[in-house]
């Protein structure tokens, strides 16, 4: 039986950090709205309980509060920020508006006795504070064991209860010692083991697979992503010749995309894909089109119009196999909980009610980091693995304006240099996601003795955890210097290199 962390969604932009974090100790954590119900909490039977942060003041009106007492549930507590914030009202203490003390960003706090929370942390290490208000006057029964230059109260406890509480954010890497008091919590004080591991997830899931499918065949799309290519390795493990893999190739994808994935999946798994080739197909419907959002519908309109011809061959086939991925579920930036929407481009269309098909969806309780791991485990290489995400409708959300063969061909080639150059540089693993983009825009150059006119390409490399907020890659300038010069010479129709340094918000990662 795994031990489980419930942590209780109050809001805020770090909840899933909290989960990740928590599961990378090697403890199962899973995030539930503030609006969970009592007796779905307690069918749940988490080992401990984490309140997290929230854009609300406690005292606010509309702010989020559970509909019952987590607090006499005697199941250990901690209040991460907002959380602590919630605890200290609700079991009799106070809390203030702090306007002229503030607290955003990096601090030192002081520990003023031993405790288990803050075990193995060392004094006036740094944390990370983001609040506006602070408790003013503790609960009964609690005591102060931590503050800052200006917070008075940055960590409390009550033994008694099993119930902490930290002002500021352990899950953000910039809290030196985070880790281990998150550690210290699911380990030491809710006394979790630490059975959460690729390993086991493995096992776990072939056995509910084997069980959930039983003779049937499952159909899986294959778009050449670590998602579902990790996917269907793991079914494939499970239900080996009951699986069905269609790969259909738009012509919108990376360059020799549809023969690496066909050749990786027969030569280091023997698994057969079915190929669908429908390039001119998508070439033609696209044709003239520039609204992004039109490109989009056309695009996965024609997946699901070729998967299903293809796929209503298979009439024995009884499941869809999905990789739909936790942060898909939840979305922990909604003020008011996370929702249980599943984005769009994670399913393929109508195509389960159409075909009479039940979902199967293995993934949907991992984040990406943890698939990559599980992939690594199940024999996918690394260096596929490691790869970045790449969108739904392929480049055609990179070359801005109309598609046609020639553009699609000429960021092809860019795209492929710049990677290439990232590899070169051993900085394409310390990225989440680097790519070209194909502007409508032509400027005048000068190659040789000869003045051109030709296409602009923007390269564009982000950091990101979960691509939810993004920040621009700063490479070295000798690298950008390499990229340039290298699709500025070879690749024919673009004369112009620049770099994006716009980060996510206020644009978006991608162009469209």
């Amino acid at each position: 039986m795994q031990d489980k962390i419930l942590i209780i969604d109050f809001g805020s932009q770090y909840t899933q950090l909290i989960a990740r974090r928590v599961r990378e100790i090697g403890v199962y954590a899973e995030i539930h709205p503030f609006n969970i119900k009592k007796e779905k909490l307690l069918e749940y039977n988490p080992k401990g309980i984490i309140l997290s942060g929230s854009p609300f003041s406690v005292y606010q009106e509309g702010a989020p509060k559970l509909s019952f007492d987590v607090f006499n549930l005697k199941i250990p507590i901690l209040g991460v920020c907002y959380g602590l914030q919630y605890t200290t009202v609700n079991l009799g203490g106070s809390v203030q508006n702090i306007t002229e003390h503030r607290e955003y960003g990096r601090a030192e706090i002081k520990i003023l006795k031993n405790n288990k929370l803050l075990d193995d942390a060392a004094n006036n290490s740094t944390v990370w504070m983001s609040h506006g208000d602070s408790v003013s006057n503790l609960p009964k029964g609690f005591e102060l064991i931590a503050k800052s230059e200006t917070c008075p109260v940055a960590a409390v406890q009550n033994e008694a209860m099993n119930i902490y509480g930290v002002q500021f954010h352990p899950e953000v890497h910039h809290s030196q010692y985070g880790t281990q008091l998150l550690k210290n919590f699911v380990v030491n004080i809710c006394g979790c083991k630490l059975n959460w591991t690729s390993s086991s997830f493995i096992k776990e899931s072939i056995e509910k697979i084997r069980k959930q499918v039983g003779e049937d065949k499952v159909i899986c799309a294959l778009s050449g992503g670590v998602d579902s290519t990790v996917l269907a390795v793991l079914l494939h493990k499970a239900i080996g010749k009951q699986l069905v893999c269609f790969h259909v190739d738009s012509g919108l994808m990376r360059a020799d995309e549809s023969k690496t994935i066909i050749d990786l999946f027969k030569k280091s798994f023997d698994i057969s894909i079915n190929l669908i080739n429908g390039q001119e197909v998508f070439l033609n419907e696209l044709k003239g089109v520039t609204d992004p959002e039109k490109k989009r519908k056309i695009i996965g309109r024609l997946f699901i119009e070729l998967f299903e011809k293809e796929a209503s061959k298979f009439t024995d086939c009884k499941w869809l196999a999905q990789g739909t991925l936790y942060p898909d579920v939840i979305e922990s930036v909604s003020v008011k909980g996370p929702s249980q929407t599943i984005k769009s481009h994670h399913n393929v269309g109508g195509l389960p009610e159409k075909m009479n098909l039940k979902i199967l969806e293995p993934f949907r309780e991992l984040f990406k980091d943890e698939v990559r791991k599980i992939g690594v485990e199940l024999g996918v290489p690394e260096w596929f693995v490691q790869r970045h995400p790449f969108p739904g409708p392929g480049l055609a959300i990179r070359i801005i304006g109309d598609i046609t063969k020639e553009k699609i061909s000429t960021l092809q080639k860019a795209d492929s240099i710049f990677i290439e150059e990232l590899h070169n540089a051993d900085l394409y693993n310390s990225v989440w996601q680097a790519f070209t983009v194909l502007l409508p825009v032509k400027t005048v150059g000068v190659m040789g003795d000869e003045r051109t006119y030709e296409n602009t390409c923007v390269i564009r490399s982000v950091n990101s955890i979960d691509g939810m907020t993004a920040d621009w890659s700063h490479i070295p300038y000798d690298v950008l210097n390499k990229v340039s010069n290298r699709i500025i010479n070879e690749v024919r129709g673009i004369n112009r290199v620049v770099y994006d340094i716009t980060s996510k918000p206020p644009g978006t990662i991608e162009w469209e």
